[in-house]
């Protein structure tokens, strides 16, 4: 016997409505089933925002792995460890996203959700923190030590930007995902 079911052919869920009949006499609407808002998991807005993460960390990683003096610094390598975790995250996260839009799939599980509030909670927190580093060493090598000119000043700044933009574009995922979480 072939049933469908729910979990392998999603359905719409029509609104709940009580007819008009309410108990209280305010005449309140009745409450329906809130739509996936673009940007949190699963939806087109969440894809992009997951290629942007991807994107960004990928060239903040890739450019200051480039540089031969980057191992020297504690924050530098903080900076290639943490952009490294946000681009196997967003990618990561992205397969998931795309193949739940091909088979249109809603990710408003509980369970996921919690999951992708905490890994996103986590490699947010790490990419601004190495940002922070490798933006407090680059200001003092270039301002306080005035020693650019021997380092690779442009390359360090350069992907501290990509990094810094890499947490912008995963500060909104971390964000409609815990509002998503903390809603239910």
């Amino acid at each position: 016997m072939s049933v469908s079911h729910a979990s392998v052919h999603p359905v719409e869920d029509p609104p709940t409505t009580d007819g008009g009949n309410n108990n209280n006499n305010n005449n309140a609407p009745a409450r329906v089933r809130m739509k996936d808002v673009q940007g949190m998991p699963g939806t087109k807005g969440g894809l992009a925002l997951r290629a942007a993460q991807f994107f960004f960390a990928t060239a903040a990683l890739l450019v200051m792995a480039t540089t031969s003096d980057f191992p020297s610094v504690t924050a530098f390598c903080y900076l290639v460890a943490a952009a490294g975790l946000q681009c196997l995250w967003s990618l990561s996260l992205a397969i998931v996203d795309i193949y739940a839009i091909l088979v249109m799939r809603s990710l408003q599980n509980h369970r996921v959700v919690c999951l992708f509030t905490i890994g996103d909670g986590v490699t947010s927190t790490l990419t601004f923190a190495a940002a922070c580093a490798s933006a407090g060493i680059t200001v003092l090598i270039d301002n306080d030590l005035g020693s650019c000119r021997q380092n690779h000043c442009v390359q360090f700044e350069t992907a501290t930007a990509m990094a810094f933009i890499s947490w912008f574009t995963a500060l909104p995922s971390f964000l409609l995902n815990f509002w998503s979480l903390a809603s239910r």
